[in-house]
């Protein structure tokens, strides 16, 4: 996960799960399948992270930065049980 977001979640207090694609086996498959359905570009570099919360798919970096700013992304955070406060 990018380092901003990464740091944006923890100083929500959130602990993240986080699967970098390029450290596990198969994740190559991942990221071609999410390009496939549309989650992710082909490849280039804004396209990742892919942020899903509670299970719902939420986007990349300027959608949870967008998110963050107007305010609705610790409501996002308290409805999927990771954020307490």
């Amino acid at each position: 996960m990018c380092h901003t977001i990464n740091t944006l979640f923890f100083d929500f207090g959130v602990n993240p799960t986080v699967y970098e694609l390029d450290h596990i086996p198969g994740g190559r498959e991942i990221e071609q399948a999410l390009a496939r359905h549309g989650v992710a570009g082909h490849g280039a570099a804004n396209d990742f992270p892919v942020v899903f919360i509670g299970g719902n798919l939420v986007g990349g970096a300027n959608e949870i930065m967008t998110l963050h700013l107007n305010g609705s992304l610790s409501g996002m955070l308290k409805r999927a049980g990771a954020l307490w406060l």
